[in-house]
């Protein structure tokens, strides 16, 4: 059985900088494709950014893109998400999954962690 367990929220400044981790169990780390998604209340959970499982071709939502950086450390079973130049319209619960294939569409990861609340103050 694959577990994900998150990490690394809380309370930021908009323009600041934060890294989430989100750590693996289940000895198939490597087969999969990572994803990052977020929710914030009362919206759907969105795409913020894919990798594929050899840490290539990161991908990125247009909101996020050339502020957020997503990268792996198969040898720690670790998928990150470096999140800089932070605004308050990044406050959401964010979740890491798996999937077979890097994709935006949440629809295809079959795996999911439960979430870290990041919440952007002005």
């Amino acid at each position: 059985q694959v577990q994900l367990v998150e990490s690394g929220g809380g309370l930021q400044q908009a323009g600041g900088s934060v890294r989430l981790s989100c750590v693996v169990s289940g000895r198939a780390f490597r087969r999969y494709a990572m994803g990052w998604f977020r929710q914030a209340p009362g919206k759907e959970r969105e795409f913020v950014a894919t990798i594929n499982w050899s840490g290539g071709n990161p991908y990125y939502a247009d909101s996020v893109k050339g502020r957020f950086t997503i990268s792996r450390d198969n040898a720690k079973n670790t998928v990150h998400l470096q999140m800089n130049t932070l605004k308050p319209e990044d406050t959401a619960v964010y979740y890491c999954a798996t999937s077979e294939y890097a994709s935006p569409d949440r629809n295809l990861y079959d795996y999911w962690g439960q979430g870290t609340q990041v919440t952007v103050s002005s």
